[in-house]
């Protein structure tokens, strides 16, 4: 590992020490900072928020953009706590989960779990989670700074998940590995590039939507369930969530199923609406073409 990498790593452990409400505190006055200072990452929030709650405006959307700012800090900061600690120091903070019976019975099924985990909440803690009871890959696409990887694979620490990578060997190892009954975890709500998705609607607005996730399950004929991990308030913790997805999701029909997949995400928001990443330019493209980008 570069001494530099392995020297954030260090940082990590040792900011991880502090308990997690002073970490989540940490990330709230990092999330205020932001939204005073980063006014281009305000809009873009604020914009998604109006997307998404077309009747907020004035002072309750500015309350609302400042928690999603809030929120999203603190998944950067409990990160410490999280990669820095691992596993066995980071499952403790679990106090509840929600939907196991689910997880259960799809891995008691023996026909491979895909588990649709969008980016809300504390999604790093769901891996640990899942694996330590069942074989669990994560589908993922390698960071641009390709020695941020090593810190990946030692935060994530040996019993982390198996990466499989996002690209076309990937793919035939996650059919293998769903075809040998384990579970998978993919991210629904990552925009694919320009000409490799489906627009399908998501908070009824016309979103690129990954095909990957439905044409896996429709072929390997494996479970698909939603997973997150909801933040409790002042550092308490976490709690656990399984949902399941809806039979559209296996629809032949490409559309339907995005369509399906979608809305089992909106499900998952719904639950903890501020945790979710309303960074992220999900309606950047557009499928009227020449239709200008909803955050210029």
């Amino acid at each position: 590992m570069r001494p530099d990498i392995y020297l954030v790593y260090l940082l990590l452990r040792l900011v991880g020490c502090l308990p997690l409400r002073w970490l989540h505190a940490l990330g709230s006055a990092l999330g205020w900072l932001s939204f005073h200072l980063a006014r281009r990452s305000r809009r873009v929030v604020a914009t998604n928020l109006r997307i998404a709650r077309p009747q907020l405006e004035g002072s309750e959307l500015q309350r609302q953009t400042l928690l999603a700012m809030q929120e999203t800090c603190k998944s950067g900061t409990e990160l410490a706590k999280i990669w820095g600690r691992g596993p066995e120091v980071a499952l403790k903070l679990v106090r509840e989960v929600c939907g196991q019976d689910l997880l259960d019975e799809a891995l008691a099924s023996g026909k491979g779990v895909i588990i649709a985990a969008p980016h809300h909440g504390c999604w790093e803690l769901l891996n640990f989670w899942v694996a330590a009871r069942s074989r669990l890959a994560i589908l993922y696409r390698p960071p641009r700074i390709a020695a941020l990887e090593q810190l990946l694979r030692k935060a994530r620490g040996p019993g982390a998940p198996e990466q499989i990578r996002a690209d076309a060997g990937g793919v035939r190892t996650l059919y293998r590995w769903l075809s040998g009954g384990g579970a998978a975890g993919v991210l629904p709500d990552q925009k694919p590039r320009a000409g490799e998705g489906q627009f399908a609607p998501f908070f009824s607005r016309e979103a690129l939507t990954m095909v990957l996730l439905p044409r896996v399950a429709q072929r390997t004929g494996s479970r698909v369930l939603y997973g997150f991990v909801e933040r409790l308030p002042a550092g308490q913790g976490y709690r656990v969530h399984f949902l399941p997805a809806a039979p559209e999701i296996f629809s032949p029909d490409i559309k339907t199923a995005c369509t399906a997949l979608n809305r089992g995400v909106e499900a998952c928001v719904e639950v903890a609406f501020s945790q979710y990443q309303w960074h992220y330019k999900r309606f950047s493209l557009s499928p009227t073409p020449g239709e200008p980008s909803p955050y210029r």
